[in-house]
């Protein structure tokens, strides 16, 4: 199957990760379904200055990805545009930053929601869909974890890193369970990237006051992280299955 008959969800596709592998992997060849879940003006930007072929499409879907029927939706949508081979996994918050003694349940219930839950019905849906492979076709999960799996971010968001732990059991779990039907299932893990979730959490220039800790002396962008998840969705990867590729500049 050629990739231009070829379909790539990206869940959180408007800003900063999620928005560079929107562009990757158009630019790779895919056609992208991207969802938002309050980002119309920004969605439809990134449509418009994406869909300027008539063989590629990048499509834009607001879904609150927590909602119970999110992901049986969201995959619907994105078939209407071809054969779906690929889900990444990036829509993600980490809650505001500060101790654990400050974290509301309404945050805690939101941070587990969005990061573990929606990933895990999202992926049970490609399960779902994709476990009787007839046509042989290779399709790939790929979720989007964070350095903080690794260093539990003490006084920040423990919470935040406590998901993104289980989101890399869930891909080492769930790679050897769908070998058997050619489905890859691998995460990338990325390290402090200069996007707005800094922002979002609370302290913009947070990226900026943690390069220091960082052995390449500086924080990444988002395009360097959409670079590893579109290798793990070439060709290239082909022999790659339960991985945890770490994009961390050292960390």
């Amino acid at each position: 199957m050629t990739k231009e008959k070829s379909v790539v969800i990206v869940t959180g596709g408007t800003r900063g990760i999620g928005r560079a592998c929107v562009e990757r992997l158009y630019k790779d060849g895919f056609n992208v379904l991207f969802t938002h879940s309050n980002s119309a003006n920004d969605a439809q930007e990134l449509e418009n200055t994406l869909s300027t072929t008539k063989t590629k499409q990048v499509k834009g879907f607001q879904c609150d990805v927590t909602e119970l029927d999110a992901a049986s939706r969201i995959f619907s949508e994105a078939e209407k545009l071809g054969e779906v081979i690929g889900l990444v996994n990036n829509a993600g918050i980490t809650g505001k930053l500060g101790p654990i003694t400050q974290l509301t349940d309404v945050d805690l219930n939101k941070v587990v929601e969005v990061n573990l839950t929606a990933t895990i019905r999202l992926c049970r849906e490609a399960a779902v869909r994709w476990s009787s492979n007839s046509n042989g076709i290779r399709r790939s999960i790929v979720n989007i974890s964070s350095v903080a799996a690794r260093t539990g971010s003490p006084g920040e968001y423990v919470a935040y890193a406590a998901t993104k732990a289980a989101v890399e059991t869930l891909s080492i779990g769930l790679a050897k369970e769908l070998a058997g039907v050619g489905v890859l299932v691998n995460a990338v893990s990325p390290g402090t990237i200069n996007t707005t979730i800094h922002a979002r959490a609370g302290e913009p220039g947070r990226a900026l006051r943690v390069a220091s800790r960082i052995p390449l002396g500086r924080s990444g962008q988002p395009e360097e992280i959409a670079n590893a998840v579109a290798w793990m969705l070439s060709d290239d990867s082909s022999y790659v299955t339960g991985s945890v590729m770490n994009v961390s500049g050292g960390l």
